[in-house]
């Protein structure tokens, strides 16, 4: 089935009304692996897809020094409130937490580019935020909503579809059409493969618990230092600290079998930074962000338009988005 990657809004709102989505916790494993595990027959099968896991997760993370970048580009405000606007976007419009993750990826991918140095309005990463999200639900999600839809609230900016689309095919150019993101929410279903002594009946409560820890570190940059395995398996150790907390040492060595050296002494730094932020603010924005917008929400600002004579995608026609692309 051939899949148009750029909105075609008059057939989407000719369309029948979209059902109500209810996988909005449901957790994916990435590429041709079935969510919920269902796929995996043996541990062996899972071991063996966790390697594949981190061997092309390295081609999928921002440029290196993007951390800095963001800080000498007066970026680091700006992607915060990017990322806070789509999960509060996935919420409201109830998809998988898989596409908000992803769109996250293709914003840091995009904007640790050399060439994206030209971000001088609010506007201009908004419209970026807005195509990461269309472009990642139609990835990931079967039901996908129009572009009206995504734009209802908590932007300062609207913009033609026209626009979007424009951004959506700079965007997809950008990446090399590299779409299938692994993320570290992607990755803590083969984690969890790993670990014997799990009951059935816990998993789900784990999942709900690396979710929240998941969900507060992709808004803080100090997590992008490490790899989406490390982010992942941190926030598991995490979870299962808090849920079975006299058997964390077995939990630390059946998730930590499979990593190599380096990236262990990655996760007992990232661990420790994730340990701080419990008692941080961000620790419970996934309650934040599936809350109903209050009135002060509802009632904002009327959005300012932004017409496509206005925009200029030179900035993303070239260059890579990551070190191995």
């Amino acid at each position: 089935m051939e899949i148009n990657l750029l909105c075609d809004e008059e057939t989407w709102l000719c369309s029948p009304v979209t059902p109500v989505r209810h996988h909005a916790t449901k957790l994916c494993s990435f590429e041709n692996y079935s969510c919920g595990g269902s796929f995996f027959t043996t541990k062996e099968d899972s071991e063996q897809a966790l390697a594949i896991y981190l061997e092309k997760e390295i081609s999928f993370i921002p440029a290196a020094n993007y951390v800095e970048h963001l800080r000498s580009k007066n970026l680091t405000t700006a992607r915060f409130r990017a990322t806070q606007w789509l999960f509060r976007t996935r919420s409201r419009l109830n998809l998988s937490f898989e596409t908000a993750f992803l769109a996250v990826n293709y914003l840091d991918r995009v904007l640790s580019m050399n060439q994206c140095n030209g971000w001088k309005e609010d506007w201009m990463v908004e419209l970026l935020s807005v195509a990461c999200f269309s472009v990642a639900s139609k990835f990931s999600e079967t039901c996908t909503p129009t572009l009206h839809e995504i734009q209802m609230e908590d932007l300062g900016h609207s913009f033609q579809s026209s626009t979007i689309q424009g951004m959506e095919l700079a965007l997809l150019e950008a990446l090399g059409w590299c779409l299938g993101s692994t993320t570290a929410y992607s990755c803590t279903e083969l984690l969890l493969w790993s670990i014997d002594s799990l009951k059935p009946q816990l998993h789900e409560e784990c999942i709900t618990q690396v979710t929240k820890f998941l969900v507060a570190a992709v808004s803080d940059s100090r997590f992008l230092e490490f790899r989406p395995s490390v982010v992942a398996a941190s926030a598991l150790c995490c979870s299962l600290d808090e849920l079975l907390p006299s058997k964390s040492d077995a939990h630390l060595s059946s998730i930590t079998r499979l990593l190599n050296q380096a990236q262990k002494d990655d996760l007992v730094k990232c661990h420790r930074v994730m340990e701080a932020q419990k008692y941080g603010p961000l620790h419970n924005l996934i309650h934040y962000y599936d809350c109903p917008p209050s009135p002060t929400t509802v009632l904002q600002k009327q959005p300012i338009d932004i017409y496509e004579c206005h925009v200029d995608f030179c900035f993303l026609k070239t260059g890579t988005a990551g070190p191995n692309s």
